[in-house]
């Protein structure tokens, strides 16, 4: 599988180690943390005047050895255990940490553990996070990273906004005690990746934006990467009655595939409705369309009625790796075409190798929705993806 350019979209940092107490053995040169443009194979380190650490230290990692009071190879099993209870009741282990662990993202920052776990306390609070851990990897002496993705569903808010963050972490390690004493977060989103980031605030309150989404079954999918123009998701197989159309924006062939789920099969089943209504193209010039209604994930196939008409048919959708732009508003066929050419300039730009046609996914009702809360998705399955 080749590997996508997609990896950082902001500069890879600098691994970066720490001291409890002072600084190490090595001489090493003090410098503001998160400079912006780090140099790589080096550690940082940085002090404020109060002579509290923010745990970075600049120095060439190839005179120094690691020390032999901790194994890198079991802090990584460490982490994949332990931070998968980042927002649960189990919680991390914080005996893991240096009592002055210094964390940061674009727009949140504490240099103290009661800091760090209160942070974590916060978003599980408001927020209600779901965290996926999806590799951690060492890249230095005294560093490891991970990948993650997190959604998080602002309650506040009436409508509940989905806010969605995909990144990774870098982890620094005290080099004295083998614990750690930094998280730097950075996200796949944004450019400007250093406190205080006014374009991540921005990526925040854009995500707050209002979408009308029915309450319904949809075809389940996890985001691995969300970049600034469109996500990466991996779609689990699912079930659709389809029947040909005649234009991504239209509804041509929707009541015989309506039909089928409202009792118009061989058994007169009653079939539970779903969202979104799929119109998908398989050709480049996105000519040949057909409209798609998809079922319950509890059916399976071989279950399933049979259609009374011979143009709608059952098929199952093998699912697999797509790019999504998501719009709202009415999805003329103009605007439909256009956001197509927009996402697969974008992720061929990215390194990606797109698949020829693309689906439009339409969440609501235009008759019962207000057209500037309509969700819209246009989706184009990729050939191969990589969170390499």
């Amino acid at each position: 599988m080749a590997t996508s350019t997609l990896s950082h979209q902001s500069a890879r940092p600098f691994p970066t180690a720490c001291a409890s107490s002072g600084p190490p053995r090595t001489a090493v040169s003090l410098r503001r943390h998160l400079p912006p443009s780090p140099k790589p194979r080096k550690l940082a380190l940085s002090v404020k005047n109060s002579n509290r650490f923010k745990w970075v230290i600049q120095s060439s990692l190839a005179e120094q050895n690691p020390p032999k009071t901790f194994d890198i190879q079991e802090l990584v099993r460490f982490l994949y255990d332990d931070l998968i209870h980042l927002f649960d009741d189990q919680g991390i282990d914080k005996t893991a940490y240096d009592e002055r662990v210094f964390f940061r993202d674009p727009i949140t920052k504490h240099d103290t553990l009661s800091g760090y776990l209160f942070n974590i306390a916060l978003l599980k609070t408001i927020f209600k996070p779901q965290f996926q851990l999806h590799w951690v990897k060492p890249t230095g002496p005294y560093e490891i990273t991970t990948r993650w993705t997190m959604v998080m569903k602002f309650a506040l808010l009436p409508w509940k906004p989905e806010l969605i963050f995909t990144g990774t972490s870098v982890m620094g390690i005290n080099p004295e005690n083998g614990k750690f004493c930094s998280h730097l977060d950075f996200w796949d989103s944004i450019q400007k990746n250093d406190y205080f980031s006014f374009e991540g605030l921005l990526d925040v309150i854009r995500q707050l934006r209002i979408y009308k989404t029915p309450e319904l079954e949809s075809p389940k999918y996890q985001v691995l990467k969300r970049t600034a123009n469109y996500e990466v998701r991996q779609y689990d197989p699912f079930i659709v009655v389809e029947t040909n159309g005649d234009k991504l924006s239209g509804s041509t062939g929707f009541n015989d595939v309506a039909g089928y789920i409202f009792g118009k099969n061989s058994s007169m089943e009653k079939i539970p409705m779903t969202t979104p209504v799929f119109t998908q193209s398989n050709d480049a010039d996105l000519s040949k369309v057909s409209i798609q209604i998809v079922l319950p994930s509890d059916k399976e196939t071989e279950s399933l009625p049979s259609p009374n008409q011979e143009t709608v048919r059952v098929r199952k959708n093998e699912g697999g790796i797509a790019a999504v732009m998501k719009f709202s508003g009415k999805p003329t066929e103009d605007i439909v075409c256009e956001k197509e050419k927009i996402l697969r300039s974008n992720i061929i730009k990215d390194g990606l190798k797109p698949q020829i046609g693309c689906l439009l996914a339409r969440y609501n009702d235009p008759g019962r929705t207000w057209t500037f809360t309509m969700r819209n998705e246009v989706l184009i399955w990729l050939n191969d993806f990589s969170l390499d």
